[in-house]
């Protein structure tokens, strides 16, 4: 299975806005503005993806996670990363510790830490992940 930064690499070039020289633009997206990336695990979309006028790289999308399924195996990466889970059941795995997740679970993880997410409902799991490096 294909790692989460392989997967943002892939669809970086999909990305609505791109990064300006300063950083990301000052702008409101609906899900219909960006492209989407069919993946047999779901549907992913990455909204915003490059510098900020704060931050070297910043990375926000979305995964549409098909029942049953999960992006990748627990992975560790060297940017900070929240997620938000707002559709579905499941499971998260972040720091050794599996948690069972709904709509309104969040997590954390810092730089280096291993975590993933795994669809263990029926219906279609939809969670947004947000990434940076300062």
């Amino acid at each position: 299975m294909p790692k989460r930064r392989d997967l943002i690499a892939l669809a970086a070039p999909f990305a609505l806005f791109a990064a300006k020289p300063g950083g990301l633009p000052n702008v409101t997206l609906n899900a219909k503005d960006v492209k989407v990336q069919k993946n047999p695990f779901g549907e992913l979309r990455i909204y915003f993806d490059g510098p900020t006028d704060q931050l070297r790289a910043m990375t926000a999308g979305s995964l549409l996670l098909n029942a049953g399924a999960t992006p990748h195996p627990p992975h560790a990466h060297p940017e900070e990363e929240f997620m938000v889970v707002t559709e579905g059941t499941g499971e998260m795995f972040c720091d050794g510790k599996t948690v069972k997740i709904g709509p309104g679970s969040m997590m954390y993880c810092a730089a280096n830490v291993s975590h993933g997410i795994v669809n263990t409902g029926k219906k279609p799991l939809l969670f947004y992940f947000y990434k940076w490096k300062a």
